[in-house]
């Protein structure tokens, strides 16, 4: 098994000089962003504002319903998007906001407090961060016709662990990210005329939080679910490849009852085109075997000047077998989620 590098923690990210302060994995956050001690141009630092790229991307999953809320900045362009995906109809819709210089969005330093939002007058979002929970509003009116509605709460107890990554990129480029799967979910959503009630039995939430420096030209998987065993118990995926330097650690991880059972490197074996026929997720130590077979694509495009991206977003069912860090194998039946393919030039 590749070795998995602990960060040492507390501290800063970044070391005066702008250097990483350390690299590797942790089951909750424990260095400071401190992005303001980011040094990738020895002339013209204003530019360095324009490369960083920060987002908070929020989504539940319930038995019929996959809702998304994100609000990103890039540093010259910000994003505020919200889709809905019906799964009995594969119904798709998904709208975004793009804001020159991310003027009006706020994101915090921290993944651990703060409020996250926007609000123009007539879209807003706001991501709270409080203790024991998050919570999500949403009040987009003429979203899909007749508007987006959402008061969402996650429940977020202190011992519920994250997949907290710090990975290396050339030229002092970096990412710093925060996964929470399997928060339970509790609220409303309003979509087309209809309100649809969360319930925490049933409905599970997961956050994306990303900070960091990326190269121009980026390329990433990302696979991820958060549902139920047979037993009730909750199950997480969080698996990918395709960005930085991680050989100190990756982001694999299977998160069962809000623990983290870490995994190595995983290989992931899919279609490209055809990204609906079935993916493949294996482990070389055998701890993990998954058959991803999508029933739906999400795809998103983005052809601006200096932004463009491609993104390939399959939802589908993961059926399989996996082995715990105490050696307990679990049958994965049936779990809903995403693996998801992006290419992004920004």
């Amino acid at each position: 098994m590749q070795e998995q590098r602990m960060l040492k923690g507390p501290g800063p990210l970044l070391d005066p000089f702008g250097n990483l302060a350390d690299v590797g994995w942790a089951r909750q956050p424990l260095l400071d962003c401190n992005l303001e001690a980011i040094n990738i141009y020895s002339t013209f630092k204003f530019w360095q504002r324009f490369r960083l790229k920060r987002w908070d991307y929020y989504a539940v999953t319930t038995p019929t319903h996959f809702f998304s809320f994100t609000l990103g900045d890039i540093g010259y362009l910000g994003q505020v998007f919200a889709y809905v995906i019906e799964f009995a109809t594969k119904r798709v819709h998904e709208e975004t906001l793009t804001i020159p210089l991310s003027k009006g969005i706020w994101l915090p330093r921290n993944s651990t407090e703060g409020n996250s939002f926007f609000d123009n007058g007539k879209v807003s979002m706001r991501f709270q961060a409080l203790p024991g929970e998050r919570k999500i509003t949403v009040n987009w009116p003429g979203f899909d016709g007749a508007g987006l509605n959402a008061e969402i709460r996650l429940a977020l107890a202190e011992e519920h662990e994250s997949t907290v990554i710090v990975i290396p990129m050339p030229n002092r480029r970096f990412y710093y990210n925060r996964k929470i799967n399997c928060m339970p979910a509790s609220g409303w959503v309003e979509h087309l005329g209809q309100r649809y009630t969360l319930e925490a039995q049933t409905c599970l939430g997961n956050l994306d939080w990303g900070r960091g420096i990326w190269e121009y030209n980026s390329f990433w998987v990302w696979a991820s679910a958060s549902g139920f065993l047979a037993d009730r118990r909750t199950i997480g995926l969080n698996l990918g490849f395709g960005f930085g330097d991680t050989s100190a650690a990756t982001e694999n991880t299977l998160i069962v009852n809000g623990k983290v059972h870490k995994l190595g490197a995983v290989d992931f074996r899919y279609n490209r085109p055809n990204y609906s026929a079935p993916w493949r997720m294996t482990s070389a130590d055998g701890r993990l075997d998954l058959t991803f077979t999508p029933f739906l694509e999400r795809l998103a495009r983005t052809d601006f000047i200096l932004l463009s991206s491609e993104v390939h977003q399959m939802f589908g069912r993961y059926n399989g077998t996996a082995v715990l860090d105490n050696g307990e194998k679990i049958t994965i039946n049936d779990l809903t989620g995403f693996a998801e393919e992006h290419h992004a030039r920004w």
